[in-house]
């Protein structure tokens, strides 16, 4: 604590005191039953906040207007009295562990969710969609408008009731007030349109019936997006304008940013700084002098102290960083920081599971975001060991976890290092963020006596059967996809030629450095062809084509990092060939066929050369099973449990690997209640 004095000063808003600067700002989680009610694991996924010592918890935004209002697959609910129990239950459980407790009040007008809405057209400022290829809302009337201000004012004094210490107005990141405030969707010629201040009206009204209701201690928070970062949306200066017409009766302000189409600056992509956007913070801090808060990738505690320190916010968002390690203010506190698990930013548990999937929400790096430790209470009763295969995150992840409950366990990495795949990943400037996980899990496993770790050692069968195991984990992770394309093999890895993979890239990254004038061109357009595209155009090459054989590049990468690069393929002008397939590879160009279905492209349906300096194929991952049939023959023999875990089972995303390492626990148990079964008794029994 003496480190980060400015972290863990209080800070009291009117009648709120919250006891330290750290606030888990609202994220949808999909975890509220389809009624709109709490239930058991929502409670459990905030309280496991509360404990780990955050200050200040604002609870995921909440409809106030059903169906018209609502967004996202489930979604709190707070427009009638019968949910005012459920939220009680929550504010009491947060309670109990210091936490101060926010609701945001939302309305969601066109970014309203279509599968709730029974047939009836989204509302809105304007007829604008609120994203690309969005639904198109009807304007609302007056009289809506003023209905709709008068449900804002209901929604605050049920949450008052329900012993809420703050609530938080909506007002950015294309909501209804957002559409309002934003001239790119607010087109309206009334007093609720045109100028900035008939913009501002609506969300003016809102914070006025607001305080009506709660009284003038009860503490009001605004969230809006400082910069839309849209050609016609508001610029920070505009926000900064608008905002005198909001001010006064608000507390805290809670400075965010983006729109829909630019939600990989809300929504922070991986690449951006810790702390990229508290200027924005700063800059309504000075001009306002109210409580402000910041967020934007905030992982490291030395960041969030200078921004506190150096005046450019109050307090300190921190909702995937909480997610990824809800007791991220416990290990500051206590000096523990090796021991943060980061948030990495990929932006896929937490995000595209949510809004493109309509999952529940998840985490790349933690496995449970429920219950968090609570798989450490229940120890083996019976001596285990447990020999694991790959050092990866996943092997990492299955090590430490059944060190944790009490297994003897081994590891073995043929490589040098631990981190697998991700270690590599990371090589690239933009996925540096990524290093933070291998990090963690190897100072997780410094602390655990009964893991041992053998780094440059590969293991085979009879190292593994000297270990006596009971269960045996193949974590071998993947290795390149290589089809059989006339000339792949004979081009790639021979000497002085210009054919490569990704591995030859983050092999000697130093060796790309000066790519002025060069011409790249990369087979591939799924994560890893267009990692590459993304690291070659930054360095200043002079083309960059990218071939993909589907219609659309980037089908299975997340919403925020598809986002981040169908923005990069178009700022830098990479010349883009969907449909297309490699049919031969050759010394200097790559030999394709395009698929005919776009009528409209120069090469629609033709055959053609794409000539290059530099050719990199990039056809995915797939699972090394080098080791896996022997493993199932060991398994055979002997009896001893064996799993497949990670991208040595099937190449995908660390979060299948993370999950499947924890799983683990699942196959101890099965083997833990097997000796209870059939363990000999003594002779004496």
């Amino acid at each position: 604590m003496k480190n980060y004095p400015n972290i863990f000063e209080p800070l009291t808003v009117k009648r709120m005191t919250i006891k330290n600067r750290i606030v888990m700002p609202p994220i949808g989680t999909n975890l509220a039953g389809l009624d709109g009610k709490f239930n058991t694991e929502h409670i459990a996924y905030y309280v496991q906040r509360a404990k780990g010592g955050t200050g200040l918890i604002t609870v995921e935004n909440a409809c106030l207007d059903f169906p018209l209002g609502t967004n996202g697959t489930t979604q709190l609910r707070i427009d009638n009295d019968q949910y005012i129990p459920g939220l009680y239950k929550l504010t009491e459980a947060l309670h109990a562990y210091g936490a101060c407790v926010s609701i945001q009040l939302n309305h969601a007008g066109a970014s309203a969710y279509p599968g709730r809405l029974n047939g009836m057209q989204q509302v809105s400022s304007s007829n604008i969609p609120s994203k690309t290829g969005g639904s198109v809302p009807r304007s609302l009337t007056k009289d809506e408008i003023y209905a709709i201000v008068r449900k804002f004012g209901e929604a605050a004094g049920r949450a008052q009731r329900a012993e809420f210490d703050c609530v938080e107005i909506h007002a950015g990141h294309s909501y209804l007030l957002s559409q309002f405030l934003s001239p790119i969707y607010n087109k309206r010629t009334d007093e609720f349109g045109g100028s900035p201040e008939n913009r501002a009206r609506f969300a003016r009204l809102v914070i006025d019936e607001v305080r009506s209701v709660v009284g003038p201690f009860f503490p009001i928070g605004l969230r809006f997006s400082a910069d839309e970062f849209m050609e016609g949306g508001n610029t920070l200066e505009d926000t900064l304008r608008n905002l005198e017409y909001l001010s006064e009766g608000v507390d805290i302000f809670n400075v965010s940013a983006a729109l829909n189409d630019t939600l990989q600056f809300q929504i922070d992509e991986m690449n951006l700084a810790d702390g990229w956007r508290s200027y924005m913070a700063k800059a309504v801090r000075e001009k306002f002098g109210k409580v402000t808060i910041t967020s934007g990738n905030i992982r490291d505690p030395r960041v969030a102290e200078k921004i506190l320190a150096d005046g450019e916010a109050d307090l300190i968002a921190m909702g995937r960083g909480l997610i990824a390690d809800p007791n991220w203010v416990e290990k500051v506190e206590h000096g523990h920081e090796h021991l943060l698990r980061k948030c990495i930013s990929c932006n896929i548990g937490c995000a595209d599971h949510r809004i493109a999937k309509s999952e529940p929400i998840r985490c790349t790096i933690n496995p449970d975001v429920v219950s968090e430790d609570a798989y450490k209470q229940k120890q083996v009763k019976h001596p285990m060991n447990v020999v694991v295969i790959g050092g990866g995150t996943a092997g990492l992840e299955a090590a430490c976890t059944a060190a944790e409950v009490g297994c003897d366990v081994h590891l073995f990495e043929s490589k040098d290092y631990l981190g697998g795949l991700a270690r590599e990943i990371a090589r690239l400037p933009d996925k540096n963020r990524i290093n933070d996980f291998p990090d963690y899990l190897i100072e997780r496993a410094k602390t655990l006596d009964n893991l041992h770790i053998a780094t440059g050692t590969k293991a085979d069968v009879k190292t593994i059967d000297a270990l006596q195991p009971d269960i045996v984990v193949n974590a071998t992770g993947a290795k390149p996809l290589l089809p059989p394309i006339k000339g792949l093999h004979e081009e790639m890895g021979r000497e002085n030629s210009k054919v490569f993979s990704i591995f030859d890239l983050l092999g000697d990254m130093d060796r790309w450095n000066d790519m002025v004038g060069k011409n790249i061109a990369v087979i591939g357009g799924g994560a890893v062809g267009l990692d590459v595209v993304e690291f070659f155009v930054k360095r200043g090459a002079a083309k960059v084509s990218i071939v993909e054989m589907m219609p659309m590049l980037g089908k299975d990468l997340d919403l925020i990092t598809r986002l981040s690069m169908m923005n990069m393929v178009k700022e830098y002008g990479v010349e883009v060939h969907t449909n297309t397939a490699l049919t031969e590879i050759a010394a200097d160009h790559f030999k394709l066929k395009h698929a005919g279905v776009d009528a409209d492209m120069p090469f629609a349906g033709a055959e053609f050369d794409l000539p290059f300096d530099y050719g990199f194929v990039c056809l995915g991952m797939r699972a090394d099973q080098s080791l896996w049939p022997d493993l199932l023959s060991y398994k055979r023999e002997t009896g001893v449990e064996v799993v497949n875990i990670g991208d040595g089972k099937i190449a995908r995303r660390i979060i299948n690997g993370t999950k499947e390492g924890r799983d683990i626990l699942t196959t101890i148990a099965k083997v833990d209640q097997a000796k209870d079964k059939y363990t000999p008794r003594a002779a004496n029994d």
